[in-house]
């Protein structure tokens, strides 16, 4: 009988236990990809907002400022804008619960602060499935190929034909779950690495433009970092 070779040779060969970690593998491949195309677009997206942040500081007024953020619920740099206004608002005209007593900079402080770790959260959901299936997937693999390995090894043992060609077909085979698991595991570390360090490099953005929303709304004018020279507070520029 001729011998079926490649991925349709080892799943044939492969029992009940070898092909559920076959669809498992697959199953954790299609995650992966989901997460890293999802999350990579919504990054992308994200970052394209950026610019539109830095324009705010030119704006004549706040509101003029608002508009150039855009409408989008999701943007980061609008919510701290609103999150910081509102947040102005109720201290001034409020004095009503326990937390109105804070100093308006703590308080406002506070806000924006929830509001990022809010953002955060969002951006980094979805890692732990990659960083899951980095740590799993080569292991997965690997008792695949030694489930597979055994499987041979019974099943020519059973047969009494010992010889190179009837070793070395079925143990090949079995030994494709191995490089199944890395093929795995590579594109979700390498996706997780890629996708930490964008979302690393948009939350400095995210917390620069919330340190100078902070000093906006406290002071009536934005922290400007020259050089070594001390920070100091600049107004809102005029268009």
């Amino acid at each position: 009988m001729e011998t079926e070779f490649g991925l349709l040779g080892a799943w044939n060969q492969a029992d009940a236990v070898g092909r559920t970690v076959a669809i498992l593998l697959l199953l954790m491949s299609l995650a992966t990809w989901v997460v890293i195309i999802i999350k990579g677009l919504s990054l992308m997206r994200y970052k394209r907002m950026v610019k539109p942040s830095k324009d705010f500081w030119h704006s004549e007024d706040l509101a003029s400022g608002i508009q150039k953020l855009g409408n989008q619920a999701d943007n980061p740099f609008l919510m701290l804008t609103l999150e910081g206004r509102d947040a102005v608002n109720h201290h001034r005209n409020t004095q009503a619960h326990l937390h109105d007593s804070l100093d308006i900079s703590d308080w406002i402080t506070r806000n924006l602060r929830y509001c990022i770790d809010g953002f955060t959260a969002r951006l980094q959901s979805g890692l732990s499935v990659l960083a899951t299936v980095g740590s799993i997937a080569p292991f997965v693999g690997l008792f695949g190929t030694v489930w597979g390995i055994i499987h041979a090894l019974m099943a020519i043992g059973a047969s009494g034909q010992a010889t190179m060609d009837t070793v070395a077909g079925p143990i090949g085979e079995a030994l494709v779950m191995t490089a199944a698991g890395l093929a795995v595991a590579i594109p979700a570390v390498i996706g997780y690495n890629a996708l930490v360090r964008g979302n690393k490099s948009l939350l400095l953005q995210v917390n620069g433009f919330a340190h100078d929303l902070h000093a906006y709304y406290v002071t009536g004018g934005r922290v400007a970092h020259g050089g070594q020279e001390p920070a100091k507070v600049l107004p809102l520029k005029k268009g």
